[in-house]
């Protein structure tokens, strides 16, 4: 396994073996991503490591690859795995020859494991990951608003300024005071004002014009 020499092969080894071992705990591939990424990193510890001295590496690497599976399973603040990912980068890169090679598989974890997310486009997610706060943005159209409902209906309606907007301040709509702001411009209390959009609790408003104030 001369080829494994070359820096640039090794750092391609690694960024496979971590792409298809990270992909197997993101996605239900019937194991076939971790076979692969076991084939793949044996090569590499088998090629590199000369004896049982450096052994402790290979734990390293499967004590990080286990970190990442709890975390999934049982934290998802993304912490854990943090910790685990600096154990795998450590493991590949204590065995490696010289510098360049040991920065070159460092990075290798790195886009290896953010190239497992691709996966999760195409194959069906693990259930144990539906916690992770790395997990894509839920969009309206799957039924999901991060918009509080309560603050949208807002949009179009009016109110009367409670203080000074500079530019922003404090508005009674229906009775009840929000915070809001005018994007740019001041106004003086005790001003009637339109909604013109919210975005979350971002409330936008503006003054109503004199000529609509009698249609108000």
């Amino acid at each position: 396994m001369a080829w494994l020499d070359y820096s640039f092969v090794g750092f391609l080894v690694v960024v496979l073996a971590t792409m298809f071992l990270i992909g197997e705990l993101l996605v239900k591939s019937r194991g076939i991503f971790g076979v692969v990424g076991v084939v793949l990193i044996t090569l590499y510890f088998a090629h590199h490591l000369d004896g049982l001295g450096n052994a402790w590496v290979v734990g390293a690497y499967l004590i990080g690859l286990t970190l990442i599976l709890i975390d999934g399973k049982l934290f998802g603040d993304g912490m854990v795995s943090a910790l685990g990912v600096g154990l795998m980068i450590v493991g590949l890169a204590i065995p490696a020859p010289d510098l360049l090679y040991s920065v070159l598989v460092g990075f290798g974890v790195l886009i290896g494991g953010s190239g497992a997310f691709l996966f999760m486009k195409v194959f069906p997610r693990r259930e144990l990951w539906t916690k992770m706060t790395f997990k894509d943005t839920l969009s309206s159209e799957e039924g999901y608003n991060s918009m509080n409902e309560s603050y949208r209906d807002l949009v179009g309606k009016t109110g009367k300024t409670l203080s000074d907007f500079r530019p922003t301040g404090t508005v009674e709509i229906e009775g009840q005071p929000y915070s809001a702001t005018t994007g740019a411009s001041w106004l003086k209390a005790n001003v009637d004002v339109e909604v013109k959009s919210v975005d979350g609790t971002r409330i936008l408003i503006a003054e109503i014009p004199k000529e609509n104030k009698e249609e108000v």
